[in-house]
């Protein structure tokens, strides 16, 4: 053997060359999926073939959901799309299931109101400030944090606040490439948690919500149903992105070659926010303050405003009903203020104009919700989700899996179907009919269902060569370092992943199972019919 053919060996048994090709196998995998749009049209041939296929071996099993929902033979049965009636439903129902599909309507009307605040520059301004003025000791924490807080508007976390980490560690003298892990981890592997509520909340529970209505046909699941949790999450993970960056990742890369970077330091770039901006912040800052107070005073004394009519409790009431229009006022208000001191928005075309501008970036969106939405709503008539969530469910208790440890194992596959299909909503649309029902079955409400596919949802973006920003990143990277790679960005953030996935999921059994704390407002732990 000769030592060129010795060394190529060697490579290829070291682990890092295993590593490489485990990625490699991950990205082929990945690049032999259709796109999301087609993904779902051929999903949904499939549920039409596969209907009439089960439904002609007569597969029934018996009626888990309540008694007065029940069926009066008590059997559920596989019903075919291949049919006649199967054929007069699909014509009749296309449109209802696109403009019907509650994620649709509750995401435009959130992103509308964030779209202000962002055009604006208000959510520009208020991370610039956070970050920028950070004490040096807490840079990363702000850094990881910012990144976590930057996902309610979107691409900006992406666009703006990773760039700027890396540019900010270079000024401290740090390692720059350190600063960009810290913040894409916060951005895309902390995706899930926040302090406030967001476009992906109400995106989610309007998936959830007719999977956990293929048990109950009366549950809804509201947008606020993980916001206790996600809360806790928000903290938790940027102090785990914190210790990760500074304890492993940064000592790893070791000292900055600058002869080795195209990217000299923009110190423009670093400017904090002038006085105009700071001015505009504070009003923004005093007008949200105000509608928290207008908030507080509907829901907290007892014959407030927004309290549920019947029950004057929250649980049903226009507050937690209507939080998707608390989110559009919460973010277009204090968003126009902002715009109105600072000058960037001085008249009402430029309000229109920014929601306008959001909204042409939603067509493959549009387009993608339109194919998802009949892939639910076909799986839903044909009756295949209960069908495989009660079989799936006697698997589970037959193995013994049915107590908290099956969230383990759901988060695991999470992650890892994230791996090839990034899309939040892409992939809870597949997998929420099938295991919302199951883990009902189970006993565990959907809420909880919901709170735990998030973490797997999030951990496993940054090491995702599938995640539509993982190119933008290894470019911002490659100004640092001119022969990163796709495996040297993985092999970068896959710490955080490792980390996140165990610590997330640890706050998770501690939260629910030891704790007994809920997951959202006046959201069960349990399901009981």
């Amino acid at each position: 053997m000769t030592q060129q053919n010795a060394n190529t060996h060697t490579q290829e048994q070291s682990p890092n060359g295993l590593f490489s090709r485990f990625l490699t196998t991950v990205e082929w995998l990945g690049n032999l999926l259709p796109h999301p749009v087609t993904l779902f049209a051929l999903l949904s041939i499939f549920i039409v073939l596969l209907s009439g296929l089960l439904n002609s071996l007569g597969i029934a099993v018996a009626d888990p959901r309540p008694e007065d929902a029940r069926s009066a033979s008590g059997v559920i049965e596989v019903v075919s799309l291949m049919s006649i009636d199967g054929l007069h439903w699909i014509m009749t129902h296309i449109v209802t299931n696109f403009t019907g599909f509650a994620p649709l309507g509750t995401v435009l009307v959130a992103l509308l109101g964030v779209s202000v605040a962002e055009h604006s520059g208000l959510l520009s301004t208020a991370m610039r400030a956070m970050v920028l003025n950070a004490p040096r000791r807490l840079v990363t924490f702000i850094i990881v944090l910012s990144g976590i807080l930057s996902n309610t508007a979107s691409e900006l976390g992406y666009v703006v606040l990773i760039p700027l980490a890396a540019m900010i560690f270079h000024s401290l003298g740090r390692h720059p490439l350190a600063g960009l892990a810290a913040a894409f981890a916060g951005v895309s592997a902390g995706y899930s948690a926040n302090l406030f509520l967001g476009t992906i909340d109400p995106l989610l529970a309007g998936i959830t919500t007719p999977a956990a209505q293929m048990i109950d046909p009366e549950y809804v699941v509201g947008a606020e149903s993980n916001h206790f949790f996600m809360i806790a999450s928000t903290f938790v993970i940027a102090g785990l992105g914190f210790w990760v960056t500074d304890r492993i990742v940064e000592p790893r890369l070791g000292d900055f070659d600058e002869s080795n970077s195209t990217m000299k330091l923009d110190k423009s770039a670093l400017a904090a926010p002038n006085a105009q901006e700071m001015k505009a912040m504070k009003a923004a800052g005093l007008t949200f303050l105000l509608l928290c107070v207008l908030l507080a005073l509907s829901v907290i004394p007892d014959d407030g405003i927004l309290r549920n009519p019947e029950t004057g409790g929250l649980k049903g009431s226009p507050f937690l009903k209507g939080i998707v229009v608390i989110i559009f006022v919460v973010f277009a208000v204090p968003g126009f203020v902002y715009g109105k001191v600072a000058g960037t928005m001085k008249t009402d075309r430029d309000v229109i104009d920014g929601m306008a501008k959001s909204m042409s970036s939603m067509g493959l969106y549009i387009a993608l919700v339109f194919f998802a939405a009949q892939f639910v709503a076909f799986f839903k008539y044909t009756n295949l989700g209960t069908v495989l969530a009660v079989e799936g469910a006697a698997l589970l208790i037959e193995l013994d899996l049915k107590g908290p440890e099956v969230f383990l194992l759901f988060i695991l596959m999470c992650g890892l179907v994230n791996l090839s299909l990034g899309s939040a909503s892409a992939q809870w649309a597949v997998t929420a009919p099938v295991f919302v029902p199951m883990l009902m079955l189970l006993g565990y409400a959907p809420e909880v269902i919901q709170a735990a596919y998030r973490i797997g949802d999030s951990v496993t973006n940054v090491i995702s060569p599938m995640m539509s920003y993982f190119g933008l990143i290894l470019a911002m990277a490659a100004k640092y370092k001119k022969d990163v790679g796709m495996g040297t960005l993985i092999a970068m953030m896959l710490p955080y992943s490792m980390v996140f996935i165990v610590g997330w999921t640890l706050l998770f059994y501690l939260w629910v199972f030891v704790l007994g704390l809920p997951v959202g407002w006046e959201t069960p732990t349990y399901y009981q019919p």
